[in-house]
């Protein structure tokens, strides 16, 4: 270590190691010494774009670096100062330096990915707020409509429309003659076998005059024509009774024939069925099959059901 960097000395051109850059030159270009100060750079100051190349190499002096042959100023690059002042293209062919190969290409791409995902958000969100909006206002409407007029809605309920009623419909669920309103000596049997009713119970006493079964079925869907039928028994020959619908006797007799082909006295062959065509109103119907005045009343009642339209098959 030479003298003038021991202890709190200064270092060359006094704790300045630029300072030989603004030293005062001599006539021939050469820098003055300073007194006291040994030279530590032979290099000489230029002003931008005066310095000279191509003839003898001056060997380049930095305080503490070693020269470097391979130094060449930015203006003489091609293209001047303007090429060396622009971006290195990292292979994304941008020029953008935002990362290492085409990481700034990906990170555009995001940025733009977050965009149109923000873009969407929001008319997604618009879209629901006006759907929801327009739904809250149909139903504030409507409370007021009804607040308005709620006796008009509570009388159109209990009034509903029409049903429709698909032809052949089982209105209701067959009804065992025993289990209806009997009268004028009609009553309860099941001494002869092959009764569809439950226990094989039937309704016996059917062959006096003014004995009837009488049928309330509340549950009729709509005004219309049905179709009643009837499970009877006979002795092997024809029968008839009186079909009286809501207290209305119908002209025509109810046809009770031997319709099975039983002989004559076999009451355990004879079970078959009839049906007649009837009006009904909407709700409650009555039905009454009796033995009347000119009727063939040799016959045993098991069972009654409805159907919609008119049809055949029970």
């Amino acid at each position: 270590m030479t003298a003038e960097n021991e202890g709190a000395g200064a270092t060359p051109e006094g704790d300045d190691p630029f300072a030989y850059l603004y030293r005062q030159q001599g006539g021939d270009g050469s820098t003055a010494p300073q007194p006291g100060t040994p030279r530590r750079s032979y290099n000489q100051v230029h002003a931008v774009g005066e310095r000279q190349y191509g003839g003898p190499r001056t060997q380049q002096t930095t305080y503490g670096q070693q020269p470097n042959a391979h130094y060449a100023a930015p203006e003489t690059m091609p293209g001047g100062r303007a090429a060396a002042q622009q971006p290195p293209d990292y292979g994304n062919g941008d020029g953008y330096r935002g990362g290492h190969g085409s990481g700034g290409g990906r990170s555009r791409n995001g940025l733009l990915v977050g965009a149109i995902a923000v873009v969407a958000a929001v008319v997604i969100g618009i879209g629901a707020a006006i759907y929801f909006n327009s739904g809250g206002s149909t139903n504030s409407n409507a409370g007021n409509s009804s607040s308005a007029g709620g006796a008009g809605e509570d009388k159109q309920q209990e009034k509903p429309g029409p049903q429709k009623v698909r032809k052949g419909k089982p209105i209701g669920k067959k009804k065992d003659a025993a289990a209806l309103t009997l009268a004028g000596g009609a009553a309860p049997a099941s001494d002869i076998p092959n009764a569809q009713a439950q226990n094989g119970t039937y309704v016996a006493g059917m062959n006096n005059t003014g004995a009837s079964t009488t049928w309330t079925f509340d549950n009729v869907p709509k005004a219309g024509v049905y179709t009643l039928f009837v499970w009877y028994g006979v002795p092997g020959e024809d029968a008839n009774s009186t079909l009286a619908v809501n207290g209305q006797p119908r002209q025509q007799p109810l046809n009770m024939g031997n319709f099975g082909g039983a002989e004559k006295g076999q009451w355990d062959k004879g079970w078959t069925r009839t049906y007649a065509y009837v009006d009904l109103e909407q709700g409650q119907n009555n039905f009454k099959i009796s033995c009347e005045q000119g009727n063939q009343c040799n016959f045993n009642l098991d069972q009654v059901w409805l159907k919609a339209g008119k049809v055949q098959k029970p």
